[in-house]
């Protein structure tokens, strides 16, 4: 599937600084997103999620006010929109959520391969992501053997990190890079936000899930820094940015502000106003002082990777920064282009990034999302 090309770079020059790419750092070789093929515009779904959530004859103005204030124009969704009503119980869309995300698994990591000029043999490690369905065996085992990776392939399934995953993801990737440098790794995030919506929920947090929320999938690959160009591809010659450092930050006393309730009918999502809030206090403190720590200041970063939770999230994160008006702007399209996709955003937005126009050499970025924990992932990239 094509994607649509989004581009989330502020045009000013890169920064000299005191800090330099380390020799050990890792090197992101590519990374695809992969959308399922039903699309739907913002103003065909807004009905539909009314009929599945609101009891028959409710009055409908707040769901209509959520999705036209929700910064969405279109979405994907795993199923075609009239099928979700005959999804009786979590069972049932937890069997969807598995063939969906295999199918588009599979999709983004043959993709990302492919891109990066290797072979599903030439994995070493995967890190596979998702906050939206379970299996035992996991995605990515069943991946494994479905698309032929080694036997011998370290896996990681990861559940509970939610829209921090990818880069929460990205950042372990690079820790174990470290520590393995001549190794190949793939993080794989499949989310299909869709199958959680709760029947017959008329909750304000479910209503505004069923505003943001879409479908997807990306895989990213890496390489350490021993791995040099030995594997003969051609895609490591127009390899992306380098990881140079990572933060993670939890949040005290805010275990309920995002996440799920789990219960017969599934995830129950909870998002509390509160968040915004919690961004616009505290989240640019972090990122100055992460900064910091390398040499920089924000006007040293010249492109911001950032997810897209929300309206109010992304302006709560343009003030804490203060950032220029429209330093999100590659956001705020890829929310509008296909909605929050939860871990799967960050890395759909870092791809299109690099493919519609790559940064100048030695351009720094920040990769950045937050998630349930309340919690806060920073990655330190130099293009």
């Amino acid at each position: 599937m094509r994607v649509p090309v989004i581009v989330n770079q502020v045009p000013h020059p890169p920064t000299a600084s005191r800090t330099t790419v380390p020799s050990a750092a890792t090197t992101i070789a590519a990374v695809h997103t992969a959308l399922p093929p039903h699309r739907y515009a913002q103003d065909d779904l807004t009905e539909p999620i009314g009929d599945l959530c609101l009891p028959p004859g409710a009055d409908r103005a707040v769901l209509r006010r959520l999705h036209r204030s929700a910064g969405v124009r279109t979405r994907h969704l795993a199923l075609p929109i009239e099928r979700y009503a005959a999804l009786g119980d979590f069972g049932q869309s937890n069997d969807a959520w598995l063939a969906a995300g295999l199918e588009l698994g599979e999709e983004a990591l043959t993709g990302a391969l492919k891109k990066a000029g290797l072979g599903p043999s030439d994995v070493d490690l995967l890190v596979c992501a998702s906050i939206t369905g379970v299996a035992t065996p996991s995605l990515d085992a069943r991946l494994a053997g479905r698309m032929g990776l080694r036997p011998d392939v370290k896996r990681l399934p990861v559940f509970g990190l939610g829209c921090v995953a990818g880069a929460a993801g990205l950042a372990r990737v690079h820790d174990y890079l470290r520590g393995h440098p001549d190794d190949t790794a793939v993080l794989l995030t499949v989310e299909l936000c869709s199958l959680t919506l709760q029947q017959r929920d008329d909750s304000r947090a479910n209503l505004v899930a069923g505003a943001l929320f879409s479908d997807g999938a990306a895989a990213l690959v890496a390489h350490g820094g021993g791995s040099g160009g030995d594997s003969g591809s051609a895609g490591l010659d127009a390899a992306g940015p380098s990881v140079v450092a990572t933060r993670s930050h939890l949040y005290p006393d805010t275990e309920r502000l995002l996440g799920w309730d789990i219960g017969a009918g599934g995830f129950r999502v909870v998002i509390d106003a509160g968040v915004p809030g919690v961004v616009r206090d505290h989240f640019g403190r972090h990122v100055r002082a992460f900064l910091a720590a390398h040499g920089l200041t924000t006007d040293d970063i010249g492109t911001w990777v950032c997810h897209p939770g929300g309206p109010r999230i992304l302006s709560a994160v343009t003030d804490s920064l203060g950032l220029p008006g429209d330093a999100l702007d590659s956001t705020r399209r890829a929310l509008a282009t296909v909605g929050n996709m939860s871990s799967v955003s960050v890395l759909h937005i870092l791809q299109n990034t690099w493919e519609c126009r790559r940064p100048e050499a030695g351009t720094w970025g920040l990769l950045m999302a937050m998630g349930p924990g309340f919690c806060s992932e920073l990655v330190l990239l130099r293009w």
